[in-house]
């Protein structure tokens, strides 16, 4: 299998470990009976720990598609290399530490992370675009 390949398959599994733990701390703030109602009433902004949990999983939400383009294209385009499988796994590694970064709440380093995984997407991006 290619590190590409690979790195998007647990990209997935990821991105279900973020909805899982933002749903369940949203839970835990809005209460069970509001889980298994239709949600239309849901209360005011998450807080704390809830909130730094979905917005990270909106930032994966947001990127994961690029990656899927970006590594899923290569292979497509049989333009994989080395180097473009190390930019998958530095953007997998940084979005894995990313989760627990923002989860404790740590700022500054929580963007130069987001940063590094960028690095990641943007380098893949460009072989498979020449």
């Amino acid at each position: 299998m290619n590190v590409e390949l690979y790195a998007l398959a647990l990209g997935a599994g990821l991105l279900v470990v973020h909805v899982l733990l933002a749903a369940h701390y949203k839970t835990k703030q809005f209460g069970i009976e509001w889980n298994l109602s239709s949600r239309e009433d849901t209360p005011a902004e998450l807080d704390g720990m809830a909130g730094r949990l979905q917005r990270a999983s909106d930032n994966f939400r947001e990127t994961f598609p690029v990656a899927i383009v970006a590594f899923g294209g290569l292979i497509l385009a049989d333009k994989t290399s080395e180097t473009t499988g190390v930019a998958a796994l530095v953007w997998l590694g940084a979005r894995t530490l990313y989760l627990p970064i923002y989860w404790a709440g740590i700022e500054k380093i929580r963007t130069a992370v987001w940063g590094v995984s960028m690095l990641g997407l943007l380098y893949a991006l460009g072989v498979l675009l020449t």
